[in-house]
């Protein structure tokens, strides 16, 4: 069983910075996707930014492109975002997802493991 463990959340004023991170030992790490999405109170999940461990591609949803980015530690199998510039409307619990099962794309929420979230605020 993957478990998948997420610190790195937190409370900021808009404009800040946080880096949540995502440790999944135990995963096999190589030819997959990683992802984080998000979901606010009242909203649906959406997916925020996913990396791909073979060769490090990286996707990003609109909303955050020139502001998030996602990386990752091979050899520690962990994945990074490094969000900066934040905004109120990025406030939402955070969760991290591994071992991607679908076909259209990384940033839907088709993924065989969760981290339990990660709370992140942006306040004005």
């Amino acid at each position: 069983q993957v478990q998948l463990v997420e610190p790195g959340g937190g409370s900021v004023q808009a404009g800040g910075s946080l880096r949540p991170s995502c440790a999944a030992p135990g995963y096999p790490y190589s030819s997959n996707y990683m992802g984080w999405f998000r979901q606010a109170p009242g909203k649906e999940r959406e997916g925020v930014a996913a990396i791909y461990s073979g060769g490090g591609s990286t996707y990003y949803a609109d909303s955050v492109k020139g502001r998030f980015t996602i990386s990752q530690d091979n050899a520690k199998n962990t994945v990074y975002l490094q969000m900066n510039s934040l905004k109120p409307e990025d406030t939402a619990m955070y969760y991290c997802a591994a071992d991607y099962y679908g076909g259209k794309g990384p940033l839907r929420p088709e993924y065989n493991y969760w981290g339990q979230g990660t709370q992140v605020t942006a306040s004005s």
